[in-house]
């Protein structure tokens, strides 16, 4: 299956944030999600696996209460049900994320 980013359309998830669903099938999915500066990803958990890949800019990334530094090339493992969050430290800051299973509510 092939996915062309630049036909798809960002979906608004919180204010400063916004995400377009890339390639998913069988138990995977990725996203793409956009950050303005000093926009948060509020802290939430879900059953899903998640890897976390910062493609461009840097987070402060909150992962069950430890807070690191994130920036361009780190990636981060999030487990089931694990509380996670992020606040973008610079303009237009990119993580591409990875899930197992799908994130159904993500598709309409």
């Amino acid at each position: 299956m092939f996915t062309f980013g630049e036909q798809i359309k960002s979906e608004p998830t919180e204010e400063g944030v916004k995400r377009k669903v890339l390639s998913y099938g069988g138990s995977l999915m990725m996203t793409e999600v956009t950050f303005k500066k000093d926009a948060i990803g509020s802290i939430h958990s879900h059953p899903h696996e998640q890897i976390s890949y910062i493609s461009q800019g840097s987070f402060e990334f909150n992962l069950a209460g430890e807070i690191q530094k994130v920036g361009k090339g780190d990636s981060i493992y999030i487990p089931s049900n694990a509380l996670h969050g992020v606040k973008a430290l610079e303009e237009n800051s990119v993580i591409l994320d990875v899930f197992t299973p799908q994130r159904a509510d993500f598709l309409k």
